[in-house]
């Protein structure tokens, strides 16, 4: 397993930080979010889309559950707050989302339980205090070699 740390000062930080992750992941990725409320999951899913189409308009789909962004490549955006368990996910044809073409961005994924696929992006993000996220990603061989250095805020 690979991973790295980073740390993010403020939204449009976050969302940067999203949208040199999209760049690197490659078709059929699934990317699971972990977090409290307000630690940046949004904000960095809404990167991630601004790289699948830029200049569309992008929110949380908390209530919607699923959002699409894209034409030829595309990124689901699935918020899993408010379900209460890994059976309400069914509904949404998860399997579909999971085994496309696309990427597939989980928010709330710890909801998901044991439909997240066993090789994926997974992402925790905390409160480092302000507007300071503190964000790991771990991977196991999905990202291709150097993507760390590539996705460096610096």
């Amino acid at each position: 397993m690979s991973s790295a740390r980073f740390e993010t000062h403020s939204a449009i930080e976050t969302e940067t930080l999203g949208r040199a992750l999209a760049r690197e992941l490659p078709k059929g990725s699934v990317v699971a979010l972990f977090g409290d409320l307000a630690t940046g999951k949004t904000c960095l899913v809404r990167g991630m889309a601004s790289h699948f189409a830029a200049g569309q308009p992008t929110h949380s789909p908390t209530f919607t559950l699923v959002n699409e962004y894209g034409t030829s490549d595309k990124l689901y955006h699935l918020d899993l707050y408010r379900l209460d368990g890994p059976e309400m996910l069914a509904d949404l044809g998860y399997e579909e989302l999971f085994d496309s073409e696309g990427v597939c961005a989980v928010e709330w994924a710890e909801r998901a339980g044991p439909l997240l696929p066993g090789q994926c992006v997974t992402i925790h993000l905390e409160h480092g205090g302000g507007d300071r996220r503190c964000i790991l990603i771990e991977e196991e061989g999905l990202l291709p070699e150097g993507w760390r250095e590539r996705i460096s805020l610096r």
